[in-house]
């Protein structure tokens, strides 16, 4: 009898756990790896998505159940490139497809972009989701602050600086971020869209969240916040727009509140155009954009500074390069054609494979993974069909990843050491009248998992 067909997966995040979940329901038989770089599983749901978005969290609970099926493996502190590469992985299984994502910011290229206290989005969230690799300090000593972008991303950033900290307490959120956001000097976070309001990228729910954080007060600015034939267009034809719009007017009719501890400013076509300062951030400079009745803008000439102390830029991600695999720096993604990872010559890399946002950029919500991910399975499924048998080494059992990683001395993590992880987490948690208290150190976490305390 045929042996099942066994897939590498890189990354266990909402796209490799996906693509995992459609493969196993296919009707060739297969047995799933999901490797990834950190100890536990979830990628961006547990180390990039906010820690008081407790919907979005829950997606946790769909993804667990995936990983608990027969036939699928999860295998954590696995760092592709460095423990193993590509040629191992193509002599240990069939198939490989990169679901790394996207977690490097893309560039702002203005003066003063570099000055201290000017910070990338990703950088931040990963500093308050306890991302392993990320520092565990990080300075909120500006009273005004910048967020530059228009879309889900700038508005976590700006919620969580705008955010009392004991109103995060009932989340994961660790204790050296609540400790650090509760002596925050924050008392002004101004948000900066280069286009108007018909033209972000919020999502409704995203949006009105806002309206209920306590001491918090929603500032829209009047000044550029306009609507041309594109926009009225968006809103008669698209709910999400009408929405957003909506909701946003409703702010800039509020009367201002006497007794807010902070508040949000939201502005409108405005272009970051230099951030200003001499050994740390102390202005942004922007140019006051006009709409030109197509949903576009064009530069007035004329420009605006708010004083700030810090800068926080929104303006996306870029995946990352990785080890023998094509690259395109530009788009921060893997050429490929429907998933199938393409050479220097165009041509398809036999058994390579790749989904999510380091295939087609970091565009959409996660649900929006899914597709993606179905895509990227039955073409996989399709070349294997094509070609036979002959589609599988000779070689690969599931023990042998396992003997290889020995050899080299990986201290890899498995999905019993996730669940004993996960119940350490919660038991700390429980002793303080919380969910979990995440644990944030690599060495912590891969000690707990395999049992080696």
């Amino acid at each position: 009898m045929t042996r099942p067909l066994r897939v590498a997966i890189i990354g266990s995040g909402p796209a490799g756990v996906y693509a995992a979940d459609i493969l196993s329901k296919a009707e060739t038989p297969t047995d799933i790896d999901l490797l990834d770089r950190m100890p536990a599983p979830y990628g961006l749901v547990r180390y990039g998505v906010a820690p008081d978005h407790p919907r979005i969290k829950g997606i946790v609970d769909a993804l667990h159940r995936i990983l608990e099926k027969p036939g699928i493996r999860f295998l954590g502190n696995i760092d592709y490139g460095v423990d193993c590469k590509l040629d191992d992985l193509r002599h240990h299984y069939d198939s490989v497809i990169f679901a790394t994502g996207a977690k490097d910011d893309r560039e702002l290229d203005i003066p003063g972009i570099d000055l201290p206290h000017s910070h990338g989005a990703a950088d931040f969230i990963s500093w308050y989701d306890g991302y392993p690799e990320a520092p565990r300090d990080w300075t909120l000593d500006a009273r005004s602050v910048a967020v530059v972008g228009a879309g889900n991303v700038a508005l976590d950033v700006a919620r969580v600086l705008a955010k009392q900290a004991d109103d995060l307490l009932h989340t994961e959120i660790p204790d050296n971020v609540y400790q650090a956001l509760k002596s925050s000097q924050v008392t002004d976070v101004h948000l900066f869209a280069r286009r108007g309001p018909a033209q972000t990228k919020f999502t409704p729910l995203e949006l009105r969240e806002l309206d209920h954080q306590p001491g918090m007060e929603l500032v829209v600015h009047p000044e550029g916040f306009e609507l041309d034939e594109a926009s009225e267009e968006s809103i008669r034809t698209n709910n999400q727009v009408k929405t957003v719009v909506k909701t946003l007017q409703d702010w800039a009719l509020r009367d201002g509140s006497t007794d807010s501890l902070r508040r949000l400013h939201f502005h409108f076509l405005r272009r970051p155009a230099e951030v200003l300062g001499t050994d740390r951030v102390e202005g942004l400079r922007t140019e006051v954009m006009e709409l030109t009745g197509d949903g576009n803008v064009q530069g007035t000439g004329e420009f605006e500074t708010v004083p700030v102390q810090a800068l926080y830029r929104a303006v996306g991600y870029l995946g990352s390069p990785l080890a023998d695999v094509p690259f395109d720096h530009d788009t921060g993604t893997v050429p490929n054609e429907g998933g199938r990872v393409l050479d220097l010559d165009g041509q398809h890399i036999p058994g390579v494979y790749t989904t999510g946002w380091i295939k087609r950029g970091p565009v959409g919500l996660i649900g929006h993974t899914k597709g993606d991910a179905l895509e990227t399975i039955n073409n996989l499924l399709a070349d294997t069909a094509g070609a036979g048998d002959g589609f599988r080494h000779a070689e690969p059992e599931p023990s042998d990843i396992l003997q290889l990683l020995d050899e080299r001395g990986v201290p890899y993590t498995t999905w019993d050491g996730w669940n004993r992880l996960d119940a350490h987490e919660r038991s700390l948690g429980q002793a303080r009248d919380r969910e979990r208290i995440k644990v944030v150190g690599r060495e912590e976490m891969v000690a707990i998992s395999r049992d080696d305390r």
